[in-house]
């Protein structure tokens, strides 16, 4: 069934909304429509965490609290979920054991960022029977606090492994549950004021669209592409929402590779690559915060194909492949070469990506390393990844693939080159980390100087290999 009117759950009771604008962020209709103005506006671009609220999502017959940013969330991408906002956790007039302990323990000053954390540590507090340091402070990495600190709000977060864990949202868990369901399983079509937005729930469905739509933008998460309407100030005439369809949120393997759906949430990759590729989900925990995590995914960081993307130069050095479907064809394309300039790639009008392949190397040794500014909720200067083969201490095969060094992420061949049927020896790094020269000519921005880059990438080409002959991680900052 295809509809024109959003439909959603708030305050326990269906919403509908007809022709919604589709440029619409969730923050500007809770302020100027609901009227509700807890939620904060700070950055417009997913990077404070004040505008923090928390959707519910049907989850084989549960519901999954998830925290996301409503200042880079369109409104139609609430059709078919629960949206919760700092003001509906009070219950008859009683504070909701989040924000009793954030009274507490003193966890608000200015209070504008602490709406945003409520939401966080709510989203926390609904997903985990426990509250480790490590748990509260992932939690609230997407949430920027400029005059109380963090430590009376993590201590706020500890008192509640003494709450009893049932609040007023437990309570009626089976009545969301059951309007949830009512809601679920409708494809979105809104045509009004020249702008046209579509939500199938069906590749079959998103095949027909774009050959009738193939300049459609196309967005999952649409960290990146919401910034055209809340920094660019521009309309977005024509979306396609991927994230829900259903049959694009998978992750799968068997003995050659794992494969992961095109609106497969980052977060839920972050949790299972980590047995087999710890380091990727490493630098996974530091992919902007668990509200991007929550709604991005690796096929949007593939295709806005950003030279900083997290992921892109790990899938490089992993030598993965990009399933592209779209005009009755399908084609498996590697990820090298995929890149053709700045935030260009090979795929065409009435195309998209259907799934990622990594392949598996169990007798590789894989290593990947972010450096940025802070370490969490920031854009990378320079994100480095190996993939290596060894035997007797010889290299015998090897990929080496940068972000932040070019205008695309890229593999430093003539690195690899030289490293190829080599020992381990502090003079063949040497060579390799001059060989880095060949393969990039980074560029000065706000985030790093040429010079800082290159000399970056050097020393983690030297890292690494500090760390593969003596077989244990060498700890830095940044």
């Amino acid at each position: 069934m295809t509809s024109n009117i959003l439909k959603f759950i708030y305050k326990n009771k269906i919403l509908e909304i007809k022709n919604p604008d589709t440029n619409e962020t969730i923050l500007n209709y809770v302020r100027t429509k609901l009227k509700k103005t807890g939620t904060k506006e700070g950055c417009a671009e997913g990077g404070c965490g004040a505008c923090s609220v928390v959707i519910g999502e049907l989850e084989e017959n549960n519901i999954k609290y998830k925290a996301i940013n409503s200042c880079i969330s369109f409104l139609p991408s609430l059709e078919g979920k629960q949206l919760i906002l700092v003001e509906d956790l009070i219950n008859n007039g009683e504070l909701h054991p989040v924000q009793k302990a954030m009274v507490n323990y003193h966890g608000s000053q200015c209070g504008f960022c602490t709406p945003g954390f409520v939401m966080s540590l709510f989203a926390m507090y609904k997903n985990y029977s426990s509250y480790k340091e490590e748990v509260i402070k992932d939690s609230i990495q997407g949430n920027l606090c400029r005059c109380t600190g963090y430590r009376p709000i993590v201590e706020a977060a500890k008192s509640l492994n003494k709450d009893k864990k049932r609040d007023f949202f437990a309570k009626d868990k089976k009545n969301t549950l059951k309007l949830l369901k009512k809601i679920k399983n409708r494809s979105i079509k809104i045509i009004d004021n020249n702008k046209k937005y579509f939500a199938p729930k069906f590749v079959n469905e998103l095949n027909k669209i774009l050959r009738s739509e193939p300049n459609s933008k196309l967005i999952s998460g649409g960290t990146d592409v919401s910034l055209i309407v809340t920094k660019e100030l521009k309309d977005l005439n024509s979306l396609i929402y991927l994230n829900s369809i259903d049959e694009l949120n998978y992750i799968k393997e068997n003995n050659k590779f794992i494969e992961v759906g095109a609106s497969t949430p980052l977060i839920k990759f972050e949790s299972f690559i980590k047995k087999y590729f710890p380091d990727f989900s490493e630098v996974l925990k530091r992919y902007g915060s668990v509200q991007i995590r929550n709604v991005c995914t690796i096929a949007g960081n593939i295709a806005t194909a950003s030279p900083i993307g997290d992921t892109l130069p790990l899938l490089l050095a992993l030598d993965s492949q990009i399933i592209v479907k779209g005009q009755n064809k399908t084609q498996i394309l590697p990820i090298n070469g995929f890149f053709t300039n700045y935030r260009k790639t090979k795929l065409k009008k009435g195309q998209f990506i259907h799934s990622i392949r990594i392949p598996f190397l169990k007798q590789n040794i894989f290593k990947a390393y972010k450096i940025s500014k802070r370490i969490d909720d920031d854009i990378s200067s320079v994100c480095a990844s190996f993939n290596i083969e060894i035997n007797k201490d010889k290299i015998k095969k090897i990929k080496i693939a940068y972000g932040g060094m070019s205008n695309t992420p890229k593999r430093a061949f003539n690195c690899e080159k030289v490293l190829v049927n080599s020992n381990l020896s502090y003079k063949t790094i040497s060579k390799a980390k001059k060989l880095l020269e060949k393969d990039f000519k980074p560029i000065t921005d706000t985030r790093a100087t040429q010079k800082y880059r290159m000399e970056v990438a050097k020393n983690l080409l030297e890292k690494c290999f500090l760390e593969v002959k003596q077989k244990k991680n060498i700890r830095i900052n940044g």
